[in-house]
């Protein structure tokens, strides 16, 4: 016991120094181990924040690609459906060998470049040419309704008539009495079109539907226009009704050209008659 009190005497600031130098080295080692996780946690979060921006870059990016891959889909539906209400509508009629002896339109996508709106002969731009099919008196809709029929195709782009147009003439109905008659456009409000024609004696509401009479050879059956806005009953012969559109008309993207596969046979055979 002696020689333990001597040895801690003699050796007491030495062990007093060892002491310090262990709390200072746990100290530190403490401090950096804090400091470590710190640096880890802020590194973390940078680099997480960075790959947050570049998977929004990307998903940014990545949405033409995925908007014309959906496009696409919509396109090829149309035309399967367009081929699957024929098929159903011949059950019973004699059986031929292919389903596309009856199918009356096909359906392909196309993108407005350039639109005008407020004038009053208003024209927009697609796309596709006649490299892709596109020819004069197509329809031109998308997945609200109407836009136009195109009127002056080159190569690679073609040329739309809108249907704010005021040379536009399209023939239209009412949904619910089937009542039809001719779709104009004044020039004033780009939102609504003039439907008139109606007999007087036609039910007509504001908020009825008003869609393509299918009775031409651009526009199927039954394509959506817009809704009544309001009733002119003021003409002694007709009502003159205001159409407000399902369709923004001053903000286009992506549409539809429609071809009728019968368009010439119905032509030439009117021709026949008429001469």
């Amino acid at each position: 016991m002696q020689q333990l009190i001597y040895f801690l005497q003699k050796f007491k600031y030495f062990l007093f120094f060892m002491l310090l130098q262990f709390i200072a080295l746990a100290l530190t080692f403490n401090n950096l181990n804090f400091h470590k996780s710190k640096y880890v946690n802020s590194a973390n979060s940078l680099t997480g924040g960075m790959y947050n921006k570049v998977s929004n870059i990307s998903e940014y990016f990545s949405l033409k690609h995925t908007n014309d891959i959906l496009l696409e889909e919509n396109t090829r539906l149309r035309n399967l459906l367009q081929q699957k209400n024929i098929s159903i509508v011949n059950i019973d009629s004699t059986v031929v060998d292919t389903i596309n002896y009856f199918q009356k339109y096909t359906f392909s996508n196309a993108r407005i470049i350039n639109n005008n709106y407020a004038k009053e002969f208003n024209f927009l731009t697609i796309d596709k040419g006649e490299q892709d099919g596109v020819q004069k008196e197509m329809a031109v809709i998308n997945s609200l309704g109407i836009i136009g029929i195109t009127d002056n195709t080159s190569k690679r782009y073609a040329r739309v008539q809108s249907i704010l147009n005021k040379n536009s003439n399209l023939n239209a109905r009412l949904k619910n009495s089937q009542y039809f008659g001719s779709l104009k456009w004044n020039g004033l409000d780009y939102n609504t079109v003039q439907l008139i024609d109606i007999p007087r004696q036609a039910s007509i509401k504001v908020g009825d539907t008003i869609e393509t009479g299918g009775k031409s050879t651009i526009f199927p059956e039954g394509i959506l226009i817009g809704t009544v806005s309001s009733v002119n009953k003021n003409n002694a012969v007709e009502n003159i009704i205001n159409v407000k559109l399902f369709n923004d008309m001053s903000n286009l993207g992506d549409v539809y050209i429609v071809k009728n596969l019968h368009k010439e046979e119905i032509k030439n055979t009117e021709n026949l008659i008429n001469e």
